[in-house]
């Protein structure tokens, strides 16, 4: 059978998931009448929610050409669109020959298709270029190629990249073509373009050992490890002895290929044997982990693996030392934080951890704020509790010793009645616009360079201040020279100043100082953030203290019902974004609290003056 490795690739919510869909039903993956759920390959509940892929998934589809009896292989491996989960994409284009670039006929080339097709020009893979939702009112489907084009060209790409096939789809509606104008149809021409553009995997299959490198990681109950990657020389049988390498060469373990598993649609399907340019799953090993190298036990030199970009961001996590601790949370020691964040480092190329001094709280290093988030929701939800500093940014030097700083190219596309706030608000977090053009239908799109650190907690302000229109993208661009002081949030917070429940009559008045986080009746403790104060210095409050009954009756209507205005609750990545370096989100599986670092106000005035000093 013949085969082809493609990945998909584009910027987020540019619609790669539901094509994967449609190629699925025209394949003949799915039967007629089975059921099957929107955006299949996007499994875990995060994914579902969020509507976005987060994790890398390979999976294949056997097409077989109009008039032919044979049936050609194709696998498919899904990408995340998101820049935050870009080590993900780094790893897997190592295990294909080529990539589809999915681009959205109205927004064009974003900051995401820059950075992903970088990758994959670099390492010489032919890119076939799909211009997405062509049904869009407005589409506009000819100034998206010119930017495609000058996008490659931008990137450095050879003549034969530059040179690409293009098609014309709509990945909802099933149909794609070499037509502009084409609005019915089928995905016909995108299987042939795959199959004629994209070459076949150029391996060694006889008279060499049997290499395979380790692109991703995942764990079974009862397989324990599986490791998936791409077979690149060779064949592997069943029960065959092999061996893990690290990039040294050193032996890392021995064993067996106890399972070999290769990818049909959505299943993994085990198989007695895989040939190079096989995308398969490995189970029998134990310790070894990605970029390892799983060779048959001949096998000395190592394969080289992709170069994955650093993290630019880090966060504190710690053992909930709260009075509410271990209330909501089965999973609250440090050891078992320390298990966990371990395994994911293990599986996640683009997260380092470092265990601190008191061994009570991890530096979790990613690459932005929605990883980092991603990673902290999966945790609540597996039944963990913690507590999570500020976002910081990982500074780093130049040649002559001078701090730097990252910087982030953001695009931000507006209603023109609100660029004028967004370019103002931009300024005073230190960023430079480098570009601003009218992109269509009354908005505006401008290009800005920004250090990173300005830019963590902006989205909500963002949002309020474009009545929610606005979009922002964001990706790392380069470390450059460290610009000084940034002002962070303007807005001092009211601190509770004992523990119990919060009273609708303390609230009611207190609603005059600010915005509340709570409502009547929560459980508070002291030191808890229970809302932010309308002035810009903290302030401890009593949200706590209750009517004093008595026998008399009031006069003048003060007995009327108090009427409280609903608590703002906060998402999870709002929280993280909202804190201030002396303050920390508590994090459990029913809650997540605001609270300052130190609950007791005595400790909280010493630690400011050993900072001010």
């Amino acid at each position: 059978m013949s085969l082809r490795n493609v990945a998909i690739i584009a910027h987020v919510d540019h619609g790669k998931t539901t094509l994967v869909d449609q190629l699925f039903r025209q394949s003949g993956t799915f039967r007629d009448n089975q059921r099957v759920e929107e955006r299949a390959m996007d499994s875990n509940d995060l994914e579902k929610e969020r509507g976005i892929t987060i994790l890398a998934k390979p999976t294949s589809v056997d097409w077989t050409p109009p008039g032919s009896d044979e049936s050609i292989r194709i696998n498919i491996v899904d990408t995340p669109g998101h820049a935050d989960f870009g080590g993900e994409v780094e790893r897997i284009l190592s295990m294909v020959d080529g990539v589809v670039l999915l681009v959205d006929s109205s927004e064009g080339a974003m900051p995401q298709t820059k950075f992903v097709t970088g990758k994959a020009l670099a390492l010489g893979l032919k890119p076939i270029v799909v211009v997405n939702k062509v049904d869009r009112a407005d589409a506009r489907i000819q100034e998206v190629l010119d930017e495609v084009f000058d996008l490659f060209v931008s990137l450095d790409a050879n003549d034969e990249q530059l040179d690409f096939p293009v098609l014309y789809a709509s990945g909802r509606n099933g149909y794609a073509s070499t037509d502009m104008d084409a609005r019915e149809g089928t995905l016909i021409p995108m299987f042939e373009t795959i199959v004629n553009h994209v070459p076949a995997p150029k391996v060694e299959v006889e008279d060499v050992p049997f290499t395979f490198l380790v692109t991703l990681l995942d764990r079974d109950n009862f397989l324990g490890r599986i490791l998936t990657g791409r077979v690149n020389s060779g064949t592997v049988k069943l029960n065959q002895a092999i061996h893990a390498l690290d990039a040294a060469g050193n032996i890392v373990e021995t064993g067996r290929a106890s399972k070999i598993m290769s990818f049909r649609g959505l299943d993994r399907v085990p198989v007695e044997e895989a040939k190079a340019g096989d995308i398969i799953s490995l189970a029998g090993l134990a310790v070894a982990t990605v970029a390892n190298t799983i060779a048959d036990t001949s096998v000395t030199v190592p394969l080289q693996a992709q170069p994955i970009d650093p993290p630019t961001l880090s966060m504190r996590f710690a053992v909930n030392d709260s009075p509410m601790a271990g209330r909501e949370g089965s999973k609250v020691t440090s050891r078992m934080i320390r298990d966990r964040l371990m395994r994911e480092a293990e599986s996640n190329v683009a997260v380092k951890v470092t265990e601190s001094d008191d061994r009570d709280s991890f530096e979790v290093a990613g690459r932005g704020e929605l990883q980092l988030g991603v990673l902290i929701e999966t945790m609540r939800r597996e039944g963990f509790e913690l507590g999570i500093s500020r976002p910081r940014v990982l500074f780093g030097e130049d040649e002559d010793g001078k701090k730097t700083e990252p910087y982030e190219t953001v695009i931000i596309d507006v209603d023109e009645e609100y660029s004028g706030t967004v370019v103002e608000k931009m300024n005073l977090r230190k960023a430079e616009m480098t570009d601003m053009r009218p992109s269509g239908g009354g908005k505006t799109r401008i290009t800005f360079s920004a250090p990173s650190r300005g830019m963590i907690g902006y989205h909500g302000e963002f949002l309020s201040d474009t009545r929610g229109t606005g979009i922002m993208n964001r990706l790392f661009e380069r470390y450059g020279p460290h610009k000084g002081k940034i002002e962070g949030r303007k807005n001092g917070v009211l601190i509770s100043n004992g523990a119990g429940e919060a009273q609708g009559y303390a609230l009611g008045p207190l609603e005059e100082r600010g915005i509340l986080f709570v409502g009547h009746g929560e459980a508070l403790y002291e030191g808890m953030i229970i809302g932010e104060n309308a002035k810009t210095d903290d302030l401890e409050v009593n949200p706590m203290k209750a009517k004093q009954l008595t026998n008399f009756r009031a006069s003048g209507g003060k007995d009327d019902a108090i009427r409280l205005t609903p608590p703002k609750k906060m998402t999870l990545e709002q929280a993280i974004a909202y804190i201030d370096d002396d303050e920390m989100v508590e994090v459990t599986p029913k809650s997540i609290r605001l609270r300052k670092r130190y609950l007791d106000p005595n400790e909280r005035k010493r630690a400011a003056r050993s900072k001010a000093a």
